[in-house]
């Protein structure tokens, strides 16, 4: 698995940016940084200006990779979205039943994100406190449906379509396949929001608690 990643390059909608920041230094540093910044002070809060004194650059040298700050929040969650999917491909491999199939995929979307020591510009664990916390930002905007049509989602919804077809292998009688696995999807962000903010309103803020487990026992009641 470890060769295969270090081989693969996540696709990423290439009208996100203007210069692909993964083909130079500076770009590497605008995505490193820029996650960790995002991740201190919060998107509202967060400029290319900070980021440019962040990195010690100048603003201006931002602007030539992201034309705004939406763009690079599209940019990150879709590079988060494309590694989800590439971990539920490659831990699928070979599994021949279907039912396991489905844990792991589910087990891929909804655990507790830790580092990959090969994307070092990158760390995931931070991207992916960005993603519960941001990722209805990118989205929830009078630009949906411009953005949707010109394929900045197509990386999330081929995760949630994905998982759908985890699930479809398991019962494909089941009426609502795609409402399910984009529950889970959402859920699941949802689920580590409130265990990190509102933990009155959750179960999952003990280490006995596990958003995974929930998932895949609320899913075998469904499907099985």
């Amino acid at each position: 698995m470890e060769k295969i990643l270090e081989n693969i390059r996540l696709r990423i909608n290439d009208k996100l940016y203007l210069k692909d920041p993964e083909t130079s230094k500076l770009g590497k540093k605008i995505l490193g940084h820029g996650i960790l910044l995002i991740d201190e002070i919060g998107f509202e809060s967060f400029t290319f200006k900070k980021l440019g004194e962040r990195i010690g650059s100048n603003e201006s040298s931002v602007y030539r990779y992201f034309e705004s700050k939406h763009k690079l929040l599209l940019y990150l969650s879709s590079w988060y979205w494309s590694w989800v999917e590439y971990r539920m491909v490659l831990a699928t491999l070979n599994v021949e039943d279907p039912l396991k199939r489905l844990h792991i995929g589910i087990k891929e979307i909804t655990a507790e994100i830790t580092d990959d020591d090969k994307t070092a510009f990158i760390r995931e664990s931070v991207l992916n406190r960005i993603v519960v916390s941001e990722f209805t930002k990118t989205f929830l905007t009078k630009e949906v449906d411009a953005e949707n049509r010109q394929g900045f989602f197509l990386v999330y919804k081929s995760v949630v379509n994905r998982l759908a077809n985890l699930i479809e292998d398991v019962n494909p009688d089941y009426p609502y396949i795609k409402s399910l696995a984009s529950s889970v999807v959402e859920g699941a962000l949802h689920q580590h929001y409130l265990k990190d903010h509102f933990t009155t309103i959750t179960d999952f803020c003990g280490k006995d608690n596990d958003v995974t487990a929930f998932y895949i026992q609320n899913i075998n009641k469904i499907l099985l």
